[in-house]
């Protein structure tokens, strides 16, 4: 069995909620979270603690999720133009390379080591 518990903040602790035994608990830090809340579900439903799972929905202020939000976004554009600095770098470096210039001035021109500008000229080849 796996029951839900809701997780918000009070003024001085975290408040669980188990919407599943209508009771709930609270926490001082979200560490607690766990042994807090099978305690007081195995209390209301006779039930041995390791006998049931709990998933939690941390409800954070709603200012608080939106920065998360723009911080996720932020992230993945992040990996993305990382990921097409990466192939402009390779372009870069095949492009030197067709041109004939030695792996060594490659790399001192990209600013990596020789094994890089190797690896660079000789990725996807």
């Amino acid at each position: 069995m796996t029951y839900r518990a809701v997780v918000t903040r009070g003024e001085r602790y975290w408040i669980v909620r188990v919407p599943e035994i209508g009771r709930a608990t609270q926490a001082r830090h979200l560490r607690e979270l766990d042994a807090m809340t099978k305690d007081l579900i195995s209390v209301m439903t006779g039930k041995d603690a390791g006998s049931f799972t709990v998933d939690y929905e941390l409800r954070l202020p709603r200012s608080v999720a939106a920065r998360l939000r723009r911080a996720r976004r932020l992230r993945e554009l992040a990996a993305r133009a990382q990921a097409r600095a990466s192939d402009e770098t390779r372009a870069a470096a095949r492009e030197l390379h067709e041109r004939g210039l030695p792996l060594r001035d490659i790399g001192r021109a990209l600013g990596v080591s020789y094994q890089r500008a190797h690896q660079l000229v000789s990725a996807g080849s």
